[in-house]
């Protein structure tokens, strides 16, 4: 009885783990006009958090499942374009976390993998963006957009690297 206990628990977090994503992400939207001095399109990115948070400790299919959801969320709200660059940013961050996790390298901190993620999610959203306008030249936002990534990448990681500890000894969470 206690795994099947277990298991309930975990898809219980893991649905407000989702809703506390996509409060984040509805929240950027409404902070991040498109008339602010960013890049065009630029949020910092603070879903990515809860997403980084689940694939450490739900492994790479719990950080999918956050993926699909923001993914589902911007079409639905925002449309079919929104929904495509969120889902291609999303799963190539997602790769880059969980191969960061996965590799287990004492010298890279969660700062290090929001910054490598923030970035890999921009570089997906970017090359679906070439491809979608065909316009190639949009390639040379690339070096804004990365140093973009950088800057909420080391903001998204210091978050989750000083809050985790503090959120499974808080809640008990044992993955």
């Amino acid at each position: 009885m206690k795994n099947y206990s277990e298991k309930i628990r975990k898809i219980a977090l893991l649905g407000i783990l989702g809703a506390l994503a996509l409060v984040l992400s509805f929240t950027e939207s409404l902070i991040m006009p498109e008339t602010t001095f960013l890049p065009l399109g630029a949020k910092p990115g603070l879903s990515n958090i809860v997403t980084m948070l689940v694939t450490e400790s739900m492994g790479f299919f719990g950080g999918l499942y956050i993926v699909l959801l923001k993914a589902v969320f911007a079409l639905v709200t925002r449309g079919g374009t929104a929904g495509l660059m969120s889902l291609s940013g999303g799963l190539l961050s997602l790769s880059v976390v969980a191969l960061m996790l996965k590799i287990n390298c004492r010298s890279i901190t969660m700062t290090g993998i929001g910054v490598l993620s923030s970035c890999a999610h921009n570089a997906g959203q970017l090359i679906v963006s070439c491809i979608l306008t065909g316009t190639y030249a949009l390639i040379n936002y690339a070096p804004f957009l990365m140093l973009f990534g950088i800057v909420t990448g080391v903001i998204t990681g210091m978050i989750l690297q000083t809050v985790l500890p503090k959120i499974k000894k808080a809640a008990a969470l044992s993955f």
